[in-house]
């Protein structure tokens, strides 16, 4: 082979080279925008807008309004709530490994299933039957529907922190603020949603007063869920026909697709993901549950139904806050960890303060929204906390498992749901509650239940949530870093 040939072949390869490398960094290495860095969230608003609907209302809907007994209250909600939670896991690990769709292996979902939320979302807070067996079976189906409808996009969504993301800092950063929109909509909630609620009643009749605000806050989710569609333009890589076409054959040359197998390795040998969601299910059992059952404290224990409203403006308004300040205060605790195990248990210290001043209406708001205050702070930080897992698998097993390790965080959210759908028809089964009672029946058993639901028992369950992650989640700042440049060297040399 003559010089010239040689040199001809090199300037090839070396075009070749930088052209993969223009491509890449088109997908992988492009700086947050100021779109991201400022209206990352937007989608998070919307879609904590429309589930606050299920988290605040489902279960007095299903006792006060299609008036179930507590019993059947409790198994509609445990059994849609359980069945979403088997598949709720799962849909990581889908998005990972089907066949992407043109728009990208994880954006697509914010784009093509949003939109059929707000009709299977309204369904669910209709009774629809006389038939009791019936009514439960059609609103189990439609809980069950409208929740596989808004996983998909929320699993991507959250998987998109650690595309985007390439930095601690850049995760840290897109964490926050996706906090921030979660609980500010929060705040917009507790004055939004009671004069929807209102005009439902008027509409549709007083027992179908939810269908209305179903149905406007999953269209809010779908539209803003459609900003976030856009904003992660560039940042995940895009398919054209010809490689969709050719998908079944040039699989193997996708990085991000991944097998069954790498999937379960990517779970099982990775000991801080395991610890960080068996703790993480209490940040959601303390959310979920304080949260369905403030009505009935609200109402039964300190007779004042119309403080609810003034409650939830509080409490969110301090979440927020504490979403501001989470980045400062993992800095002051020198980790997301260290911080979020501290926050939990001052949590738990405010909540048995709460308890000690139970029929103190004011004295509560205060110490249960302080309570709030750490949620938002850990609401903040544990995004950032499961894309250091990400890296941590990647630098053990070799496989980037973004999709299906962001998308675990649903399975601790779906066993919130199941723990309230359960707990508190329960705690108000033995305390004596019956459906439709009025407030003034209400007898000192029934309201120390209803307090023990609100606050004791959600404060024991963070309680051991700090001790499983101060003890089983052992990555520090630093161990990712050092995973991180390994893993970038590895594909230096594998691009070379």
């Amino acid at each position: 082979m003559s010089d010239e040939t040689k040199t001809a072949l090199q300037d090839a390869a070396e075009d070749v080279g930088t052209e993969k490398t223009t491509a890449a960094s088109e997908t992988t290495g492009k700086p947050l925008s100021k779109a991201l860095r400022w209206f990352y969230g937007v989608g998070d608003f919307g879609f904590t807008l429309m589930s606050n609907v299920e988290t605040y209302y489902f279960v007095f809907f299903l006792t006060n309004m299609a008036l179930f007994d507590p019993a059947t209250a409790a198994l509609v909600a445990a059994i849609g709530s359980g069945v979403d939670a088997v598949l709720g896991w799962m849909y990581g690990g889908f998005i990972n490994s089907l066949k992407p769709m043109k728009w990208g292996r994880y954006r697509s979902w914010l784009l093509v299933l949003p939109w059929v939320v707000p009709i299977l979302y309204c369904l669910e807070f209709t009774r629809m039957s006389e038939n009791t067996i019936i009514a439960a079976a059609l609103i189990i189906f439609f809980n069950v529907t409208s929740h596989a409808a808004w996983d998909f996009p929320y699993v991507a969504n959250v998987t998109m922190i650690s595309v985007a993301g390439k930095t601690p800092e850049d995760r840290a950063h897109l964490a926050s603020t996706r906090s921030m929109y979660a609980n500010a909509s929060k705040i917009v909630f507790s004055y939004l949603v009671p004069p929807i609620a209102m005009a439902g009643a008027a509409l549709l009749g007083e027992n179908n007063q939810y269908v209305l605000c179903a149905f406007i806050m999953g269209s809010i989710m779908a539209l803003l869920y459609y900003a976030h569609f856009r904003m992660f333009k560039g940042y995940d890589k895009e398919y054209t026909k010809e490689e969709l076409a050719n998908y079944k054959q040039n699989k193997q040359a996708d990085e991000g697709r991944t097998t069954f197998m790498d999937l379960m390795r990517a779970l099982f040998t990775n000991p801080p993901l395991i610890a960080l969601m068996l703790s993480d299910i209490a940040k959601w059992v303390f959310n979920f549950t304080c949260a369905g059952i403030a009505v009935y404290y609200f109402t039964y224990v300190t007779f004042q139904p119309e403080l609810l409203a003034t409650y939830i403006f509080i409490s969110n308004v301090l979440c927020v806050v504490g979403s501001y300040f989470a980045p400062h205060f993992s800095k002051l605790f020198r980790s997301g960890k260290n911080n979020t195990v501290i926050m939990f248990l001052a949590m738990a210290a405010f909540m048995f303060a709460a308890r000690a001043v139970m029929y103190n209406s004011w004295a509560v708001i205060v110490l249960m929204s302080i309570a709030q205050f750490g949620y938002g702070v850990v609401y903040a930080v544990t995004p950032a906390l499961y894309a250091d897992t990400v890296v941590y698998a990647q630098w053990k097993t070799g496989k980037n498992a973004a999709g299906w390790i962001s998308g675990l965080q649903l399975f601790p959210l779906k066993i919130g749901f199941v723990v309230r759908g359960v707990a508190i028809p329960a705690i108000l089964a033995a305390a004596g509650f019956v459906s439709g009672m009025e407030a003034g029946d209400a007898t000192a058993p029934l309201q120390a239940g209803i307090c023990n639901g609100f606050m004791t028992i959600p404060a024991i369950i963070l309680i051991v949530a700090a001790l499983i992650l101060a003890i089983g989640f052992r990555l520090s700042p630093e161990k990712v870093k050092a995973y991180q440049a390994e893993i970038d060297s590895r594909g230096s040399t594998d691009a070379a």
